[in-house]
């Protein structure tokens, strides 16, 4: 049994624990800005217009 590597076990935790953490910042950032891109698209939509009364209330079929 080597006991020389016992030591460097929770090193590799804290190592893997802090890149959880870095892995887990960078997606929330990513998820913020898209968030931000889809806000920007929606209100880049142009405002729907309002149909005169007389329109869209009958279709015209022919068979």
């Amino acid at each position: 049994m080597d006991i020389s590597s016992i030591g460097s076990v929770p090193a590799a935790a804290a190592q893997a624990s802090t890149g959880d953490a870095v892995a887990l910042s960078v997606l929330r950032k990513s998820m913020d800005v898209q968030a931000q891109t889809a806000a920007q698209l929606i209100s880049a939509l142009p405002q729907p217009t309002n149909n005169p009364p007389n329109l869209g209330n009958k279709v015209d079929a022919f068979a």
